[in-house]
């Protein structure tokens, strides 16, 4: 029996944050406590209440958990090429079918035959089913992304059954994974999830009854009303309040040095559509300052560097032809690359890469150094492959009220997927050796281990002189491993809500079968209509090809070009370093909290995080940091410390809602609503495109 004290909780916790509210927000103690490490959220915040006899996979269930699940699938690929990078969020899927659910209740017969169908009110444990397998459905598959780039950039084009299974194979490899480590991962309280309180304090609030869940409604209604018609203002009437710098607009940009000096410090965003990228209401202080540290980093590596691109570019300026430098199989063609020359990244990128690789390495080691006690447990006398095991956990405890999922079915799971990643890595084009596949597989699952842990981390595994294997190695050596933290996360979801095991199973796989299917029919759509646009390294205003390009930048610097360019004594030798550099880098912090333990510092800053950001700009708009500075303090310092009733309560109430409004926004605006673009009026705040605006840059 695992019995995991409160000291062990506390250390894990360094990067977590409640977000839910006190079951009886009039007790003393929920006045006056504050929330300090998981084994408070999970007794004190996130409610233990459960009714064993509510049923979960119902007709509502499936109704709207197919429909929302092609709705998202369906929207997350339109996402994926277009050119503002945004995802599905779970949260708006979690309202809609919320409003669907009630909706069908009140409508359908509920006696008779009609009380099968309708079996009561909408319950959490159905609600919560059907969020799972829609997010899971929304999320784009890797390896559509991998089988448009090999259409678009190298003219190969699988068979549908082939790319169908093959991308059922790379989503349920990491589902395997996933079961197989729920004692690691799912069952003890150390795994709380953050990223998934909001969604169960929403669900909560929705069906769980009493006077606070009644307050936390009317309050979700004022905030989402009001950040509604706030956004309107930056994103239509006064498009400058998206970034603003008083001291830019001042010099009109007749200075370098305050154009240089606005970019480093000065710039501060007005629209909640940037400043949720610094997450202030989500993080805890203790992994928002982590950010910062290397925020500050990345503001003096990368001043006065021009030119942030991912696309590869000759030593002219102009876009590099990878095709040009390939034979028949794909394979480097020595002759043809003497005459064309090196590929060239933008060095905004290539600093960005090496604190992407250096965050990888820091991850490994922070997990070993700081949490090697749990990976002791998990893994000593092979446990996480046993299922009768214990833990001392509120939620874990109401879940031995419904059957688990044997650990034979995930590896049962785990095999099926497998066998078809080999079998489809021979059809059509010859991808990748069997064995190769096994070894990638084995890598991943090292991986997802640690990525459950530290969430932002990158990676790239390669094979030389091929870049279409590389992609493929990166696929089943890293993206399923990436995979697994979205599934653990949801199965944690499902203790929270106290959904049966079996029944998260099965939302869960339907899912991913519903999200790979509708995936790769948009996938064939989109590429078909616009592929001049999605080549080109620009792109549209509409239509953009950048995740595909950076996945085939990636395949021919390390696959077709790898030693050509990171050799020792080439060009960007120092890149693939940065994993080791990153893997010294937690080890003097470490070492350092063990000489002077009682100096809190050394155990505050996380280096995983900070390595993360030091690369992190090339892809930000730096406006969103000074608010998310401002707003990290009030919520994570002030009213977590000040008012901890109503950070319990209200914090991540109002981070959800305010994200929910954006998600809404973002949804109308990218997917349009039908009819023309209809623009504001052109003023001093929304200036002419065809004009240069005050202070531009």
């Amino acid at each position: 029996m695992n019995k995991e004290s409160s000291v062990t909780d506390k250390q894990c916790l360094s990067d977590v944050a409640p977000c839910n509210g006190f079951s009886d927000p009039e007790s003393s103690l929920g006045q006056s406590h504050i929330v300090k490490d998981a084994l408070d959220i999970t007794t004190l915040i996130v409610s233990a209440e459960d009714n064993p006899t509510l049923p979960a996979l119902t007709f509502r269930f499936w109704v709207i958990g197919i429909g929302l699940a092609v709705f998202g699938s369906v929207l997350s690929e339109i996402y994926f090429w277009k050119p503002q990078g945004t995802t599905v969020s779970s949260l708006f899927q979690l309202i809609v079918s919320y409003v669907l659910g009630n909706a069908m209740h009140r409508t359908m017969p509920s006696t008779g035959f009609w009380r099968h169908l309708n079996p009561g009110p909408f319950n959490i444990k159905e609600h919560t089913c059907i969020t799972v397998m829609a997010s899971t459905a929304s999320l784009t598959a890797s390896s559509i992304g991998i089988i448009a780039t090999l259409d678009l950039f190298y003219g190969i084009n699988l068979h549908p059954a082939s790319a169908i299974f093959q991308t059922f194979a790379s989503q349920l490899i990491g589902y395997g994974f996933a079961g197989v480590l729920r004692n690691l991962l799912v069952w003890p309280t150390h795994a709380l999830y953050p990223n998934q309180l909001p969604s169960i304090s929403l669900l909560q609030s929705m069906h769980l009854g009493g006077l606070l869940n009644r307050r936390k409604m009317k309050y979700f209604w004022i905030v989402f009303t009001a950040i509604f018609c706030w956004e309107i203002v930056p994103t239509w009437m006064f498009p400058l309040l998206t970034a603003v710098s008083a001291v830019c607009i001042i010099d009109n940009g007749r200075s370098s040095f305050v154009r240089n000096l606005d970019w480093v410090l000065l710039s501060f965003a007005f629209d909640w559509t940037l400043i949720t990228q610094a997450y202030p209401f989500f993080w805890p202080l203790q992994t928002q300052v982590s950010a910062w540290v290397g925020l500050s980093f990345c503001y003096i590596l990368m001043k006065g560097l021009p030119f942030m691109s991912s696309s590869l570019f000759t030593g002219n300026g102009s876009t590099y032809n990878q095709t040009s430098i390939l034979d028949a199989q794909y394979q480097l063609d020595i002759q043809e690359y003497a005459v064309v020359g090196p590929p060239y990244m933008t060095t905004t990128f290539a600093v960005s890469q090496l604190a992407g690789y250096a965050s990888m390495g820091a991850a490994f080691s922070h997990v070993i150094l700081w949490h090697w006690r749990e990976l002791w447990v998990a893994f000593k006398n092979f446990n996480f492959l046993k299922t009768n095991q214990d833990f001392d956990d509120v939620h874990f405890q109401k879940m031995k009220a419904y059957k688990e999922v044997p650990q034979w079915w995930y590896c049962v799971l785990f095999g099926v997927s497998l066998a078809l990643a080999i079998g489809t890595a021979y059809a059509d084009v010859n991808l990748l050796p069997w064995w190769s596949i096994i070894m990638f597989t084995a890598i991943a699952f090292i991986v997802a281990v640690v990525l459950s842990f530290i969430y932002a981390v990158t990676g790239h595994i390669f094979i030389p002189n091929n870049p279409v294997r590389n992609m493929y190695a990166k696929l089943y050596g890293y993206n399923t491993g990436y995979q697994t933290l979205y599934m653990v996360a949801d199965l944690k979801l499902g203790q929270y809500a106290k959904v049966p095991p079996r029944s998260t199973f099965v939302a869960q796989l339907s899912g991913a079968i519903i999200g790979a299917i509708f995936n790769y029919i948009l996938y064939k759509s989109i590429v078909g209509a616009h592929r001049e646009d999605l080549q080109n390294p620009i792109g549209t205003r509409l239509w953009s090809g950048w995740n595909a390009q950076q996945i085939n930048s990636a395949a021919i610097t390390w696959g077709a070009l790898a030693r050509e360019l990171y050799a020792p004594g080439k060009i960007y030798f120092q890149l693939p370093l940065g994993h080791l550099y990153g893997f010294l880098a937690p080890f003097p912090l470490y070492f350092m909290h063990r000489l002077y333990p009682s100096q809190r510092i050394w155990s505050y800053l996380n280096m995983p995080v900070i390595l993360t950001y030091v690369g992190w700009l090339p892809y930000s708009v730096n406006g969103a940091w000074w608010p998310g500075f401002v707003i990290g303090l009030a919520s994570q310092w002030w009213a977590r410390t000040r008012r901890p009733k109503w950070y319990t309560m209200y914090n991540c109430e109002a981070n959800h809602h305010l994200t929910l409004a954006l998600v809404i926004h973002v949804f109308v605006n990218i997917t349009g609503a039908g009819g023309n673009i209809i623009s504001f009026p052109y003023w001093w705040g929304n200036p002419d495109p065809a004009i240069s605006s005050v202070g531009a840059h």
